[in-house]
């Protein structure tokens, strides 16, 4: 049962919406925690450059079918299916978390989850590292101009130039920074994982903190009913049941092997919250950001809940068959 538990950082992420939604921040101290969010924001971007060594860029490119078919259900599978998932407004859903559900579709995919689960699965691990890099080096471009083309599809408006603007200076410029500095400093980092893990996770945490405080001055929690919170949880589910059979049999069918096809399934269904955040905070400046991260927000538990199991079925039957060898050699 201890998969299907929430893990730390998920209830981490519980409590600051309560703080938000209890004790927003308002006035002269939102607009100073605003500043040293954006800092922090900074920091985590620095970071990711300097943590990822230049020879897994290079060796990245090596690979291109298999990084193409994650590029593809990142980029082309899930905007399609945000854009299917339309259909159901007014009806179902209100146009700010069909927004959410829309800006989800188009967020690159997790680095650190996707690698951990290929690694657990037995997965082709550095492939998995390329893949994943590279989807949230190109979502920082692609990301705001997909935002832009579905959501005037939609007909919920698009993004300027200053948000990606923004996006560029607040998380590529860092990158770009910690990756020239990698070859002095990215050894150092890369040992002291844990003790930088809190720069991780609490400027995600300052992010939505801000986002939700914001939210729930302008209304949040009253303008939504349970019907429509939970039909953002059923939309999630399907968005990633769609998209996990797309990639698995999909890649078989392409004639992956094994340890591709993991990649792939991995790779290809998730969707970054450490990224999400931020642009969202860019892209929709000054609209209520709460609620669009809100549908990520549940996207990213059910993700991990269900790759977990599907980790595990793959480990296991790795397991069976390299325990199987042996014995037929020996019958």
């Amino acid at each position: 049962m201890r998969r299907f538990l929430p893990d730390t950082f998920t209830i981490l992420l519980v409590c600051t919406v309560i703080l938000a939604s209890l004790l927003p921040a308002t006035g002269t101290f939102a607009d100073y925690f605003g500043i040293a969010t954006k800092i922090a924001i900074a920091l985590l971007f620095f970071l990711h450059g300097a943590r990822l060594p230049r020879d897994v860029v290079v060796a990245g490119i090596l690979h291109w079918r298999l990084h193409l078919a994650i590029l593809a259900s990142t980029f082309v599978l899930f905007p399609i299916l945000g854009l299917a998932a339309g259909v159901l407004v007014p009806s179902v859903l209100p146009p700010a978390l069909y927004t959410g559900i829309l800006f989800l579709c188009v967020l690159p995919s997790t680095v650190q989850s996707s690698i951990a689960f290929t690694s657990m699965a037995g997965g082709n691990v550095p492939a998995a590292i390329c893949s994943a890099s590279a989807s949230n080096i190109f979502g920082m471009f692609l990301t705001p101009l997909l935002v832009g083309v579905l959501f005037s599809i939609g007909g919920h408006g698009g993004f300027s130039l200053d948000a990606l603007e923004q996006i560029l200076l607040q998380l590529l410029a860092p990158f770009i920074v910690g990756q020239i500095l990698q070859p002095w400093i990215g050894g150092w980092i890369r040992a002291r994982k844990k003790l930088l893990t809190p720069v991780d996770r609490g400027s995600i945490l300052m992010v939505v903190y801000l986002a939700f405080s914001e939210a729930v001055v302008e209304g949040l929690w009253h303008n939504f009913t349970a019907l429509e919170l939970g039909a953002v949880i059923v939309i999630d589910i399907v968005l990633l049941v769609i998209v996990l059979c797309v990639t698995m049999f999909g890649s078989r069918l392409l004639g992956f092997s094994k340890e591709d096809e993991i990649t792939i399934t991995f790779c290809g269904s998730k969707k970054s919250l450490a990224s999400g955040v931020p642009m969202a905070s860019a892209i929709f400046a000054g609209q209520s950001i709460g609620a669009i991260v809100l549908p990520l927000m549940l996207f990213h538990q059910i993700q991990l809940m269900a790759c977990a199991v599907i980790a595990q079925r793959y480990a296991s039957k790795r397991a069976l068959t390299a325990g199987g060898k042996p014995a037929a050699a020996k019958a």
